[in-house]
């Protein structure tokens, strides 16, 4: 069945709540103080079974005007809006700001309701419902019903209750495929209960035993029961106002303006991309960094307003701005916010979120107004690629593209499947799902190249740089599995050759000059001669009178070839001289056991100078093991 919420809005004292008893019979002012002094000051809630077999839930709102903040919090996940009107008083000024807010939260359906018709004579009454007519041009009530009642005597109340049954029916059934989220806009204790909240559910579903999450917090909890409208029941869903209690969880755990949803699938921020109207009655504008209070689902925030393509934002002004908060929110795309002066408090504007997720932004950046005016009108794969270019190499996950589009599960799965066969973005982690921008990934691949060129340009002899120092080139805030994927793609493409741990450009090869081919015959040479006690290499240099650069390039192609291997730091040796010595190491520790330093330098017939390095060496590629002071074989 469609889940419909009705929401009152007017002027204090123009009858909201004695209204919603003559049709409901529930008095929805709960408060001591309330009925003492005849007003409403919290958030009522009543519900009513209509005609043709609807079930409506009610929320009755303050008037008064110190109360707004919770008439705003009372207005989110209304579906209609019965817009009370006293006919012995006409449009008064909070008629006006809650007709105002009711625009600014996206409410399209609603009627008008013009109560205590028995206080006013006939004539009285006609010019009123003029006045109303006017009121209500180029607003969502200017094709709506105006229904005259009396909650005194009942006049009016069937033909209102008919009126919004036929209303009902023009409202579009909410999505229950979406994320469960919920403002809380009451929290208490029950005797038996333990902690209670109430709220509208507006999108989702949750059910008896769901693990849940207290945003912006992010408090784990679990629903222990739940009821809608008074009756017990296994879920609520979209659209109905319902109260939820939890396991092990103390009232002081949980506020108005709080959201339940499910664990990590909101992503709490102190920053928010918004899409702005400044409403025309304002009669100053707004300048850059003005501190505002922030109203969205059910929370009050302060906050500053960054103006990000203007000095000054006037009446009746349309334009993305950024928000900057005191305390985190959990939004989506698409929320609707009011915006409220700080002082004196007043409406002053509102609209939706585009960014509910976003980076500092800087002022005055072209590529930051214009890629914001494209957000704010792009279908989901427009936004699915404007987040995933802002991302960059850091990319954007699954989790936060669901706020960010405010798609459900499945539907923003058919749009990323399609990104990714139109080659649009590209997913870089199958178990995190993230994904990023084609023009990164094409960036990136550029990256490698441009550094591995370079490289090779200043390494000539050298057949490549290693993977762990080509990676440390990547960008910090790209993952390690990024960069394995395009090391990976690039191979297959055969523009890198992967040698083991060594990387180098497919078109890369060492190519010796003819002075470099000398120089390397007489440095192979030298070692090759020297047998166990060759010169350091920075003696060969001097010996050789060459260029240090030039004859270390020689070297290391050497080493990278295998003819020489390095035993330390600027000490070398022949391959070939290397492995006889190993050879007879091996033997003699066979035939005797051990072997002691002393006699290692026997064998060698070296002074310490080598025969320390030497021995280190063979504990070090596992040839060898030190016990106290003697040598065995390592056990293969």
């Amino acid at each position: 069945m469609k889940q419909i919420i009705l929401g009152t809005a007017g002027h204090i004292d123009h009858g909201k709540t004695s209204l919603i008893k003559a049709v409901t019979g529930t008095n929805t002012d709960r408060l001591k103080e309330e009925q003492k002094r005849g007003i409403t000051i919290e958030l009522g809630f009543a519900s009513l079974d209509l005609p043709g077999g609807r079930h409506l839930g009610i929320v009755d709102v303050p008037g008064h005007e110190k109360f707004v903040k919770n008439m705003v919090a009372g207005a989110t996940g209304i579906d209609i809006v019965a817009m009370v009107i006293a006919a012995d008083e006409g449009v008064m000024p909070q008629t006006r700001e809650h007709m105002e807010i009711c625009t600014l939260l996206g409410v399209r359906h609603g009627l008008v309701v013009l109560t205590k018709i028995d206080m006013v004579d006939e004539e009285w009454l006609e010019l009123v419902t003029d006045d109303i007519h006017d009121f209500t041009v180029g607003t969502f009530l200017e094709e709506s019903p105006i229904v005259p009642v009396s909650s005194m005597n009942g006049d009016g109340i069937p033909q209102f209750i008919e009126t919004l049954d036929s209303l009902c029916a023009e409202v579009p059934e909410r999505t229950t495929t979406g994320l469960f989220r919920l403002p809380v806009d009451r929290v208490f204790s029950m005797k038996g209960f333990g902690t209670v909240i109430t709220g509208t559910l507006i999108s989702g579903k949750v059910n008896v035993g769901d693990g849940i999450m207290i945003y912006p917090g992010k408090i784990g909890s679990k629903v222990r029961g739940i009821q809608v409208h008074n009756l017990g029941r296994d879920s609520a869903e979209a659209g109905m106002r319902t109260a939820i209690n939890f396991q092990g969880l103390e009232k002081t755990a949980i506020n108005r303006g709080d959201i339940l949803a499910r664990e990590n699938t909101l992503n709490p921020s102190y920053m928010v991309d918004l899409e702005m109207h400044y409403l025309p009655s304002n009669k100053k504008p707004i300048k850059n960094r003005t501190q505002v209070r922030f109203h969205t689902g059910t929370s009050e925030n302060m906050g500053n307003l960054i103006l990000l393509d203007r000095e000054e934002f006037m009446p009746g002004e349309t334009c993305a701005v950024q928000i900057r908060l005191d305390e985190a929110v959990s939004l989506v795309r698409d929320d609707r916010f009011v915006i409220r002066s700080y002082s004196p408090v007043r409406t002053i504007g509102g609209g939706r979120v585009i960014d509910p997720i976003p980076v500092k932004h800087k002022r005055f950046q072209p590529a930051v107004i214009d890629g914001l005016k494209d957000l704010a009108d792009a279908d989901p794969e427009g936004i699915i690629d404007y987040q995933a270019r802002m991302a960059g190499p850091k990319g954007v996950g699954l989790a936060d593209l669901l706020l960010m589009t405010n798609l459900p599960n499945k539907a923003l799965g058919a749009t990323l499947g399609s990104m990714l066969n139109s080659q649009r973005i590209v997913l870089v982690d199958k178990e995190s799902r993230t994904y990023i921008h084609q023009e990164v990934f094409v960036s990136l691949r550029g990256l490698n190249h441009s550094v591995l060129a370079t490289y090779h340009r200043e390494n000539p002899l050298k057949p490549g740089i290693s993977k762990e120092e080509l990676k440390s080139k990547f960008p910090r805030q790209a993952d390690g599995k990024l960069f394995m994927l395009i090391l990976n793609r690039m191979i297959k493409d055969k523009q890198l050759v992967l040698d083991e741990d060594t990387v180098r450009l497919a078109s890369h090869t060492v190519s010796l000059q003819v002075d470099q081919k000398a120089l390397q015959a007489k440095i192979q040479e030298t070692y090759r001669r020297s047998d166990l006690t060759p010169p350091y290499f920075r003696e060969i240099v001097r010996t050789l009178d060459v260029d240090p650069k030039s004859a270390k390039g020689v070297l290391d192609l050497l080493v990278g070839e295998g003819a020489l291997v390095k035993v330390k730091e600027d000490l070398y040796y022949d391959r070939k001289n290397l492995d006889q010595l190993k050879a007879r190491l091996v033997a003699y520790i066979l035939e005797n056991g051990e072997i002691t330093t002393p006699a290692f330098k026997d064998m060698t017939g070296a002074s310490r100078k080598y025969v320390i390095p030497l021995i280190e060496y063979f504990d070090v590629t596992n040839v060898t093991i030190r016990v106290g002071d003697i040598r065995k074989l390592r056990k293969r």
